[in-house]
């Protein structure tokens, strides 16, 4: 006897091997489930809201997604529900005939006026949110943030712990589970960073994304917060935490077969608190600077301005020097080639044109010095000058 044309045996052999996988894909799925618990600032077991706000604009955000939501919702009932109640009522099995009808100008002027005004009640609250997102002036602290394939730069440009940067990479932990593939997962896999960025509680943080290779993505959901980060562009976007805790985001643009490696930590602490790890942290880079007395020769300072620029320059002013668009060419400039080195040294440490470039006092004065020198002699400049580190540690204590 066959089943169609699947033998009754092979049928039943069939059917065992589904319910067995069905079991199986259970069972996993049970497991993953017990093994993850919500993560407080970070995402939670099955989830389907906006998570915890955090700051006036996630809360804004979230009051603006439940308010169109509620009004798209009312007006879909409303628009369907007439129409398949007329589709019912007037049917044609129960008599009813097809017959035109005249169209007053009362009807046309309402479905034109009255979707006009809907729409206007929807954009008048979320051009609101949106002004208020790119509000960055008066910022408290400014920490410009580059992506790079797969980690994080941080660095703190203005306000209290100005000079402090540092490199945020997934933990090394978590990428020994993935690569095991096996063990218990932690709440917060593959969320957790070596070196969090942290930030005072209630004080305003603009925060300046770029990138150094391919477009990124800086989202922290709590905070309401997503900006791109593109090689080449400076963009910026601003938050103000109103609770201390971990708070957990991700890359949200593809940028690479790592992507899912390249978590955000940002931990919000108190003003304390937040004193005592600034001191910490330049306590640390002290002990690790570079004597700034030293005299260095062109060969080596050159080679040392190489690593500096990719890693910090090239993203906007290009590898070849010549800029993009409104950034602004080193190959030939002026400033760069000029024998007084004043200027080009004020621009490193200060930035020029509103934050359009912006000031790298995070860089050490013999990262400083080696760039400009680099500069001066790469691509057609070749001016033979270079720039001692002293020179720059002068100007910097002016």
């Amino acid at each position: 006897m066959t089943l169609g044309t699947v033998p009754q045996s092979r049928w039943a052999a069939m059917q065992r091997g589904v319910a067995k996988a069905v079991v199986t894909l259970t069972g996993l799925t049970a497991g993953v489930a017990y093994a993850t618990g919500d993560l407080p600032g970070g995402p939670a077991v099955n989830q389907l809201n906006l998570p915890p706000a955090v700051t006036a604009i996630a809360a804004e955000q979230a009051w603006l997604h439940w308010f169109m939501l509620i009004l798209c919702t009312v007006i879909f009932v409303a628009v369907f529900g007439v129409m398949f109640y007329s589709i019912w009522k007037h049917r044609r099995s129960v008599g009813h005939k097809a017959q035109e009808l005249p169209e007053p100008l009362w009807v046309e002027l309402g479905w034109t006026i009255v979707p006009f005004l809907i729409v206007i009640g929807m954009a008048l609250p979320a051009t609101k949110v949106l002004v208020a997102q790119k509000d960055t002036t008066n910022a408290d602290l400014t920490v410009k943030v580059t992506g790079m394939q797969w980690q994080w730069g941080y660095d703190y440009i203005k306000g209290e712990g100005e000079g402090i940067g540092f490199v945020s990479r997934l933990d090394p932990a978590h990428r020994a589970l993935s690569n095991a593939g096996t063990g218990a997962k932690p709440d917060d896999y593959l969320l957790k960073a070596d070196n969090p960025l942290v930030v005072p509680v209630g004080q305003k943080v603009r925060v300046i994304t770029t990138a150094n290779d391919v477009i990124h993505s800086w989202m922290v959901p709590s905070f309401g917060v997503k900006q791109d980060a593109i090689p080449g562009f400076v963009r910026d976007t601003w938050f103000r935490a109103e609770k201390e805790g971990m708070y957990y985001g991700q890359c949200v643009e593809l940028c690479g077969k790592e992507h899912a490696y390249m978590p955000i930590n940002v931990k919000v602490v108190s003003a304390d608190e937040y004193t005592t790890w600034v001191d910490g942290q330049k306590k640390a880079m002290a002990a690790l600077a570079d004597d700034p007395a030293k005299v260095w020769e062109l060969t080596a300072l050159v080679e040392r301005g190489a690593t500096v620029y990719a890693a910090n320059c090239a993203a906007c002013h290009q590898a070849t020097g010549k800029g993009a668009g409104p950034i602004k060419a080193l190959d030939g400039s002026a400033i760069v080639l000029n024998k007084d080195h004043a200027e080009v040294i004020d621009v490193l440490l200060n930035g020029r044109a509103n934050g359009a470039m912006p000031g790298w006092k995070s860089l050490s004065d013999t990262e400083i010095a080696a760039v400009i020198t680099y500069a001066k002699n790469s691509w057609s400049n070749q001016s033979g000058d270079l720039v001692q580190p002293a020179a720059v540690q002068a100007a910097r204590n002016n």
